[in-house]
């Protein structure tokens, strides 16, 4: 199927009333308020920087009838991919007898500054589910019923979402990866040159034990639509720590694990998280001085000592590099966290970095456990 979305508009979550997870954003990624609601004992904050713009909502309840949300999910979680395109009513049709259940029925919103039509369909990603939306004729910061809010002037440091991390059960990943190329038209992205296409990239886990399926999926090659990455866990592992394990445990079942924001100068938005004090993990000891590391990042015109204070991966060959960041859980549960990007020519993900990612959260994990 030829993919009908044009741009990934929001990503929204759910959270109980009270949480600082939208604070949270403000204070440590520069996101800035966008627009505001306030509906049916729910409060609606649509926060961006640059072009990743973050929906949050905060209420209490079991379920949330805007997204058709499964009360089985009451932890705080990334609940919905918003997608912009042409027309929601041919888009509905096509999906509906490709199996996507439709929670909610086209319906259309208008304000002052135009209107806006949207459906809700199911996915098989746990609980995520994906709002089509059409708002060609909308002329609003957000979407009709939000009012505008003031934001802080300056540039963003961050410039848009670069990829999006399903996390998915044992097995299940190329059922996903199915129907996200038969429904949305995502095509499978190889993330290295011998990955067999059935199966995608596997990574050994840092303890030898386990490891996690890697499925990268593009409907373009475009800032507009961020990559779509599938992991699910190896069988094998018999520590306890298994990162992925250890989400779908916290989450109750498959979600999204997490974000990755682009940005065109890692160091700078490293720096600001660690000033405004934001939790990042800390690579794996000896990461910095594996055998050739030194040089790698010289060549990438980047100094050891600098990326190594700042906790930054950095992977590649070529003259093509992938600098990453990872942050620890914004929730108490183990349930979602972000990625700072900074790509040097490199359109895939660095296997060293997610290996080294990996022993890092099982590094984490033990010491939660010792603690």
């Amino acid at each position: 199927m030829a993919a009908f979305v044009r741009r990934l508009c929001h990503i929204a979550f759910h959270v109980p009333a009270g949480q600082s997870f939208a604070r949270d954003l403000q204070r440590f990624f520069g996101f800035q308020p966008l627009a505001a609601r306030e509906a049916d004992g729910w409060r609606q904050l649509a926060l961006s920087s640059g072009h990743a713009v973050f929906l949050v909502n905060e209420g209490v309840g079991t379920g949330d009838p805007l997204y058709g949300l499964d009360p089985r999910y009451a932890v705080p979680s990334a609940t919905n991919l918003c997608f912009e395109v042409a027309d929601v009513g041919s888009a509905t049709r096509a999906l509906a007898p490709r199996g996507c259940r439709v929670l909610v029925p086209p319906v259309s919103v208008r304000d002052v500054q135009g209107a806006a039509t949207y459906t809700v369909v199911s996915s098989p990603a746990g609980n995520v589910s994906l709002t089509l939306l059409e708002r060609a004729d909308y002329c609003g910061p957000f979407l009709p019923g939000f009012r505008p809010l003031p934001s802080a002037t300056g540039p963003a440091w961050i410039s848009h979402v670069d990829h999006v991390t399903l996390a998915c059960t044992p097995g299940s990943s190329p059922t996903l990866m199915r129907w996200f190329h038969d429904c949305l038209g995502f095509q499978l992205q190889p993330l290295s040159s011998g990955e067999n296409p059935e199966v995608g990239l596997e990574v050994a886990a840092g303890s030898g034990q386990g490891g996690l399926r890697l499925i990268a999926m593009q409907t373009s090659p475009s800032n507009a639509i961020p990559t779509l990455v599938l992991a699910e866990p190896l069988q094998g592992a018999t520590s306890g720590q298994d990162p992925l394990e250890n989400f779908l445990a916290q989450h109750r079942g498959p979600g999204l694990q997490h974000v990755a924001l682009y940005t065109p100068d890692i160091i700078e938005a490293t720096e600001r998280v660690m000033l405004s004090g934001g939790q990042l993990v800390t690579p794996p000891e000896g990461y910095y001085q594996q055998p050739g590391k030194k040089s790698q990042i010289l060549a990438a015109g980047h100094e050891p000592s600098k990326l190594a204070e700042q906790g930054i991966l950095l992977d590649g060959e070529k003259g093509k590099f992938l600098l990453q960041v990872f942050t620890k859980s914004l929730f108490a549960e183990d349930t979602f966290f972000l990625e700072l990007i900074q790509r040097q020519g490199a359109t895939g993900f660095g296997q060293g970095n997610i290996q080294a990612l990996w022993q890092s959260l099982e590094e984490q994990a033990a010491k939660g456990q010792e603690t």
